[in-house]
C-alpha cells in the first residue's frame, strides 16, 4: 500500500459523488410525484414537432451526398494533424536541424495524404447523383 495513501483526501469526491447522484434521484421522484397522471390526448396536432415558428414542409430525413460526411471528416483529420506545427514552432530554437528535418517529414506526410485524397476526387462536388 501506498505511504501517501490518506482515506481522508478522498471524503470530498465522496460528497460531491453523493450529492450528484442525491440530485438526480430527488429530481426524478419530484417529477414523477408533480407531473400529472391524466392520459394526454394525442392529436396529429400535439405531436408536431414545433421549432422556432416554422411549419413544418415535408420530411427531415431527406437523403444528401455522403461528401459532406467525407468533407467534415478530412477537415477534421487535416485540423488535428495541424495541431502539431503548435509544440514544434514554440519549441524550434531548442530542436536544432534534427527537429526541423522532423517536422519536413511530417509536413512531406500530411501533403502526401492532401495530395492523394485529392487524386482520389473527395473535393470534386459534382453530382453522381
Amino acid at each position: 500500500m501506498d505511504k501517501n495513501f490518506i482515506p481522508e483526501d478522498y471524503i470530498p469526491i465522496l460528497v460531491q459523488s453523493v450529492v450528484a447522484f442525491g440530485f438526480v434521484a430527488v429530481t426524478m421522484l419530484a417529477t414523477h410525484f408533480i407531473t400529472s397522471k391524466r392520459k394526454r390526448i394525442r392529436t396529429l396536432h400535439k405531436d408536431e414537432n414545433f421549432e422556432c415558428g416554422i411549419e413544418i414542409k415535408g420530411n427531415a430525413r431527406f437523403p444528401f451526398s455522403i461528401r459532406y460526411f467525407l468533407i467534415a471528416i478530412l477537415f477534421v483529420l487535416f485540423d488535428v494533424e495541424i495541431i502539431f506545427f503548435y509544440p514544434w514552432a514554440i519549441n524550434f530554437s531548442e530542436m536544432e536541424w534534427m527537429g526541423f528535418f522532423e517536422m519536413l517529414l511530417f509536413m512531406f506526410f500530411l501533403l502526401f495524404g492532401f495530395y492523394y485524397i485529392y487524386k482520389k476526387g473527395a473535393f470534386d462536388w459534382k453530382h453522381d447523383e
